[in-house]
């Protein structure tokens, strides 16, 4: 089993690659590779896109004639295959991102992205830094993780979800903000779960053992 990390020049992979393949090796669940290989996504057990940066610089280097997105969509929605989107990888999931401007996503989940705006103006943004999970949904790849366990976020917007059953975790920063997105073979975190330790290890463990 293959699980292709996508490059698509959008921020620095070396921390998820790494804790990708510590976790691959410790479980037995096969080979990790950082790829922007249209055939090798398409072909992949399963697929992770992560991400930092600005939602429009994002899209257009995924959107870039390249075949990456096509792939993805080829193996993820045609293929059923296991998708984790993380922080903006997470973000492109939605039916659209408002920063900068108004800019279409995958529209795999409904919604939009949007500007954080705290209810505690002594909040800043940013939201950066570690925070609770509130579990709102099971789901396997949240086996073994309890409402109270943290995780590290670093972002300034958030996806607002069309349906609420979409809706798996959230935390709270001055009001309810998305933490993971899933629906059928597709889920996505905004935290970093490579670099949010122990929770954020054993919910890539689950990820590389989930067959939906």
């Amino acid at each position: 089993m293959v699980t292709a990390i996508v490059d698509y020049e959008s921020g620095n992979l070396h921390s998820a690659q790494k804790a990708f393949e510590r976790v691959a090796r410790e479980t037995g669940a096969g080979r990790v590779v950082v790829t922007a290989d249209p055939d090798v996504i398409r072909t992949a057990g399963r697929i992770v896109l992560p991400g930092d940066g600005a939602f429009p610089a994002c899209r257009a280097q995924l959107f870039d004639h390249r075949g990456v997105f096509e792939a993805m969509q080829e193996a993820v929605i045609a293929g059923g295959r296991p998708f984790l989107g993380i922080c903006i990888g997470m973000q492109m999931l939605a039916t659209r991102g408002m920063e900068y401007a108004q800019t279409p996503g995958f529209d795999w989940i409904g919604g939009e992205v949007v500007k954080i705006v705290p209810g505690d103006p002594a909040l800043k943004v940013p939201h950066m830094g570690w925070n609770d999970l509130v579990i709102d949904a099971p789901h396997p790849v949240l086996e073994g993780i309890i409402t109270g366990d943290h995780a590290y976020f670093v972002h300034s917007y958030h996806f607002r979800v069309r349906d609420p059953a979409h809706r798996l975790v959230h935390c709270d920063y001055g009001g309810d903000i998305t933490a993971i997105v899933g629906r059928d073979n597709i889920v996505g975190t905004q935290f970093h779960p490579e670099k949010s330790q122990a929770t954020g290890l054993r919910m890539i463990a689950n990820f590389l053992r989930w067959k939906p």
